[in-house]
């Protein structure tokens, strides 16, 4: 009979890449403390990856030997699993618009849970919590804008709308002015003017 650590591997293998693992998916082939024990011992010989506390995938396998889940299919599956918004930072979102040369250092997303480290081998991507209106459309245009511009801060605001909005279309413009209710007021009232200009 396999042993423990090997069911699982085998459990692992049979899903798809990024797909979390947690030790209450795997009480069908063990008792919780026995589970609990298998996957540490699988996440230090490197069968496993300890993404944070309680959270595990499998490594994939590539022609330079193993590695991490792409980050982006990953913090997708662990949206899911916990129920929460992630996406990138405002300086990951400035750089893609053009509105900064700077790359960031470290990998920063934002999240509507709590703060959170976690680990992709030796990638750590930090989860900082946010408020509500930096997470609105997370995966739109609108919501890259937003993220930017709250990154840029104040100072900022005017020139990075200038250089935004003549590339946004009609329904991205339409979502934009939408959001100004929940948006701070530095950012609100530069962008109704430009709207209301526009």
């Amino acid at each position: 009979m396999k042993s423990l650590p090997e069911r699982i591997v085998e459990y692992a293998e049979a899903t798809p890449e990024a797909t979390p693992i947690c030790p209450n998916a795997l009480l069908h082939l063990g008792n919780r403390a026995a589970v609990n024990q298998a996957l540490s011992r699988l996440a230090r010989s490197g069968r496993l990856l300890r993404i944070c506390q309680g959270v595990y995938m499998r490594p994939i396998q590539t022609r330079f030997g193993r590695c991490a889940p792409g980050i982006s299919k990953s913090l997708q599956a662990l949206s899911q699993l916990w129920g929460e918004t992630i996406v990138p930072n405002g300086g990951s979102a400035a750089n893609w618009l053009g509105l900064t040369t700077q790359n960031p250092v470290r990998s920063v997303y934002l999240t509507s849970g709590r703060n959170r480290r976690l680990h992709f081998g030796n990638h750590p991507v930090d989860l900082r919590h946010a408020p509500r209106w930096q997470l609105v459309s997370p995966h739109r245009m609108t919501g890259v804008v937003i993220r930017a511009l709250a990154w840029l801060g104040p100072e900022e605001v005017e020139d990075s709308l200038d250089a935004v909005l003549p590339r946004l279309s009609e329904r991205e413009l339409h979502d934009l002015a939408t959001a100004r209710a929940i948006m701070p007021r530095w950012i609100a009232e530069p962008l109704s003017t430009r709207l209301a200009n526009g």
